[in-house]
């Protein structure tokens, strides 16, 4: 293994190479958990920066390379006795995928996005420099523009290649009360004053239909009474957790204590609920304790986001994270049940971020007009077949969004006209940041998140034969194709599932 120093010159080697000839570059690190379709480009190989380089107990920080993925990072913090605050909920997803992009959890309304727990990154910047951005204070510190402007942009700024994250003390265990409720107004008014306790370490909701919600609030403990075991969801023969959310009781609360890494990625198992529509697309599989136990492998989210990129079923298929203010969330529900009727939806509170960003935020009445908390909603589901029909969809919901004031979290499709997507987001600020640090060679975030249709309408033109394996059943099966040849469907079956504690070590 190259140590550190040597990969980041040979990457600022390639790099200085792009910016001399003033070619564009995107950054290949090997994964994705973006479902928007691959752009055929130049690129930057940045997959050997994926060591963890150092766990500091006693700083309680660890400093990594950006490909990192959640499980991995939490299995060495949990050696030491820590957590990241924010943990998404994705084993696969990097630590320079949740600094470049927008990454929230349930633990969000207290610690902010993702990219808010890290105290520092290196960058390789579209010249080849390579720059550190540490940022102490608002007033005193290194490069804070880069720093703030670069979480978020999903690298148009530079190539991050070292991170250094705040970590905060590990239990053994997530004190999970599940609180149901009868209706969306009562569940997000309950969600919002979980936020405002502090005992809570985490916060979410799940809308199982508009008449049937349910709370659920965490707390790091060490404690297991003597009368509880022990809840898992990594187990093949475990159940998924929303299922075991929405059998919980109608008209009481109840408690589970769950080992703290199977809480941090309970929804792995199923992908929330998508991995239901990954069986129901063949329409003979059941859906059934048998059949998830039957296809488990595949239904873990690394193997399902390969499959859905190799099928080209990101095209048949909501896939949205969805933020906006409180007072509008209710209302959206309400047009995306009558658009389409999709349910379950994630309710996850976000932290109040400020402006300019491209994190989604908003900004209240006031007349300091104030960054306020934000309701994130999980909008996951099918949608209509027909390419024409299906972007049109989009469209729609993205101008409804508009309306009330919500952003879109960027990793999914996006539909919006140039001019629409810089009415969101400052653009002269952005534009700044990229002269100050030469980075105007780079693709703007526009460039990355649009979706190119007329690409996707050629795919209609290709002789009968080839058409086929975009066509059901036929998509499904090339989809288990890119699954199983995938090296994340390797790397599933040789690790497993690990259940760690705190200061074991393997």
């Amino acid at each position: 293994m190259a140590p550190h120093e040597e990969v980041v010159a040979d990457i600022s080697a390639a790099v200085k190479a792009f910016f001399s000839r003033k070619q564009s570059f995107r950054i290949f690190h090997g994964s994705t958990n973006s479902t928007r379709p691959a752009h055929d480009d130049r690129i930057v190989d940045i997959c050997a920066l994926s060591n963890i380089l150092r766990v500091d107990r006693q700083s309680e920080t660890a400093t990594v390379e950006p490909n990192v993925p959640m499980d991995q990072l939490v299995q060495a913090t949990l050696a030491h006795g820590m957590i990241p605050p924010i943990v998404m909920e994705f084993p696969g997803i990097t630590v320079g995928g949740g600094y470049a992009g927008t990454a929230g959890e349930s633990s969000s309304f207290k610690h902010g996005y993702f990219s808010q727990t890290v105290k520092s990154v290196e960058m390789v910047l579209a010249t080849g420099e390579v720059r550190v951005s540490l940022v102490i204070t608002a007033s005193n510190s290194d490069n804070a523009d880069l720093f703030n402007g670069a979480a978020g942009a999903l690298g148009t700024l530079g190539i991050t290649t070292k991170l250094e994250l705040s970590l905060i003390p590990a239990k053994r265990f997530v004190k999970l009360i599940y609180r149901p409720y009868s209706s969306t107004h009562d569940t997000m008014k309950a969600l919002q004053q979980a936020t405002e306790h502090p005992d809570n370490d985490y916060a979410e909701g799940i809308m199982f239909s508009s008449t049937h919600g349910v709370l659920m609030t965490g707390r790091l403990t060490d404690d297991l009474p003597p009368s509880a075991s022990p809840q898992n969801f990594g187990g093949p023969w475990d159940p998924w957790f929303y299922l075991h959310a929405m059998e919980k009781p109608r008209t009481k609360e109840s408690t589970d204590y769950i080992p703290v890494a199977e809480y941090l990625f309970r929804y792995d198992r199923g992908g929330f609920w998508v991995g239901k529509q990954v069986l129901d697309y063949f329409g003979f599989v059941p859906f059934n304790r048998f059949t998830r136990w039957l296809f488990d492998d595949f239904l873990h989210t690394r193997t399902m986001y390969r499959a859905l990129h190799g099928s080209k079923m990101s095209f048949e298929t909501m896939v949205h994270d969805l933020s906006l203010p409180y007072d509008t969330a209710e209302e959206f529900i309400d047009y995306t049940t009558q658009q389409f009727g999709i349910w379950p939806l994630w309710l996850c509170p976000l932290h109040a971020v400020a402006p300019p960003t491209f994190h989604p935020y908003t900004t209240g009445s006031d007349q300091d007009g104030s960054p306020q908390p934000m309701l994130n909603i999980g909008l996951w589901g099918t949608a209509s077949k027909d390419l024409d029909k299906f972007v049109r969809q989009n469209r729609r919901l993205e101008a409804r969004l508009t309306e009330l004031g919500g952003r879109k979290v960027l990793y999914s499709h996006t539909y919006y006209t140039e001019e629409e997507f810089w009415q969101l987001y400052d653009k002269s600020w952005y534009e700044a940041l990229r002269q100050r640090y030469s980075a105007t060679t780079l693709p703007t975030v526009y460039d990355k998140v649009k979706v190119d249709v007329n690409r996707q309408l050629q795919t209609q033109q290709l002789p009968w034969i080839q058409r086929l394996g975009f066509l059901w059943p036929f998509a499904g099966f090339v989809g288990i194709w890119y699954a199983i040849r995938s090296k994340d469907y390797l790397l599933h079956r040789r690790l497993g599932w690990m259940r760690w504690k705190p200061g074991e070590r393997e």
